[in-house]
Order: structure tokens, then C-alpha cells, then sequence
């Protein structure tokens, strides 16, 4: 009986150690990946100018590492290098903005989005969102509304639009 008790001790410690084996190579692995973007870009992008995906790559970068002012620099100069009308960086510069608690400048930028890509779910949603933190909810569900006119199965927006509809009634 002991014996059996030791074994189910090991094979339980032996997999949580595992399993958080596995988490912390998983961590190390995308670190690594970022920072492998960041040191080719980086130097390049400093000698020479790029191309706007080239700066929106590493802005990217930049704002999954929570480096929120140098990933709107890199949007900024994306948008300088003819990605201007590219959604994508806009709305990246809003979500920059908005993780700042800048919410009118995110509104700004969101907006911006939205007039060069009136369909982009990302940004309707976010605009959305910076209307809830705002507390403008007719606007933020007017917002997930339009979301679900374009795409009815979105999760975010149906969520977020019955929420919202039981606090304005």
C-alpha cells in the first residue's frame, strides 16, 4: 500500500513538474521569437527606410511587450512610409492608446480605422469597448450592434451587447 501511495505521489509531482516545464519553455520560446524580430528589424529599420508592414511588424512586437510609446512610434512611422491606408495600423495605434487609458485618442484612431475599412470587426469592437470605459453605452452598443449586423456570430459583440442592453433597461 505504500509503495502504491509513492508512486501516485511521484507520477503526480513528476507531471505538474512537467507541465510547468512545458509553460516555462513555451514563455522562453515566444520571447525569444519576439526578440528575434526586434533584433533584425530594429538595426535595419535604423539604417535605412523600410517598408510600412516592416514597421507595423515591429510596433507589433513592441505592444506585445506592453512598450506602448515605442510601438506608436513604429505605427506612426508605418503610416509615414505610405501605410496610410492601412486599418490595421490604425487600429493598433488606437489599442496602443486605449492600453494608456488615452481613450480619446484611441476613439480618434479607431474611428480612423473604421472610415478606411467600414466592415473591420477589430476596431468596431474596440471602439466598443473604449465607449464602455468611457461609460457612453448607447454608443458602445450602438457599436457591438454594428458589429453584429456585419458578422452575427461574433462572441465578443453578442456578449457585450446583452450586457449592455441589461443595464440600459
Amino acid at each position: 500500500m505504500d509503495s502504491l501511495l509513492a508512486i501516485a505521489y511521484l507520477t503526480t509531482l513528476v507531471t505538474i513538474l512537467g507541465v510547468l516545464g512545458w509553460l516555462v519553455f513555451r514563455q522562453v520560446y515566444k520571447s525569444r521569437q519576439l526578440e528575434l524580430v526586434i533584433t533584425d528589424l530594429q538595426p535595419k529599420l535604423q539604417k535605412e527606410k523600410g517598408q510600412p508592414d516592416e514597421y507595423y511588424r515591429l510596433g507589433s512586437v513592441y505592444l506585445s511587450k506592453k512598450l506602448y510609446i515605442k510601438a506608436i512610434s513604429e505605427f506612426e512611422k508605418a503610416l509615414k512610409a505610405g501605410g496610410g491606408d492601412m486599418a490595421e495600423v490604425h487600429n493598433a495605434i488606437g489599442f496602443a492608446y486605449f492600453s494608456q487609458q488615452q481613450y480619446d485618442l484611441a476613439i480618434r484612431k479607431y474611428k480612423e480605422a473604421i472610415a478606411l475599412q467600414p466592415e473591420y470587426i477589430f476596431a468596431i469592437n474596440n471602439l466598443g469597448h473604449v465607449y464602455e470605459k468611457k461609460k457612453l453605452i448607447p454608443q458602445a452598443l450602438s457599436a457591438y450592434q454594428q458589429v453584429l449586423e456585419i458578422a452575427p456570430d461574433n462572441e465578443t459583440a453578442k456578449r457585450r451587447a446583452v450586457s449592455l442592453q441589461k443595464r440600459v433597461s
